[in-house]
């Protein structure tokens, strides 16, 4: 008998359900705000980099790295939303498939 079960869950989204450090709370929410402001990626980032604020690794601020801190910010809160969420178990079609099996056949001979 063959049959399939797809089980979803939440539960390994995030290691930790802390929000993130004080620092990096302040810097996102100065992002935001510059953002929201109407201020670019770039623009933002040259502005970071004028005021010597480096990313976390220490470099300097590129409009990719402003961007990313936006999005994987929107991505946590989002996962943070349905963490726990409950999802029905999935059952795929049920058959009954008969094998035959060569090798005994083989080790008859």
């Amino acid at each position: 008998m063959c049959f399939t079960v797809t089980v979803r869950t939440n539960k390994f989204a995030l290691k930790q359900n802390k929000k993130y450090s004080a620092e990096q709370e302040k810097l996102f929410q100065k992002i935001k705000s510059l953002h929201q402001s109407g201020l670019g990626y770039r623009k933002i980032a040259h502005k970071l980099n004028y005021e010597n604020i480096t990313t976390y690794k220490g470099n300097k601020w590129g409009g990719n790295n402003v961007y990313s801190v936006l999005k994987r910010h929107m991505e946590r809160e989002y996962r943070l939303r349905f963490i726990n969420k409950e999802f029905e178990p999935v059952w795929g079609k049920m058959k009954i498939v008969w094998e035959k099996n060569l090798s005994i056949f083989k080790l008859n001979q």
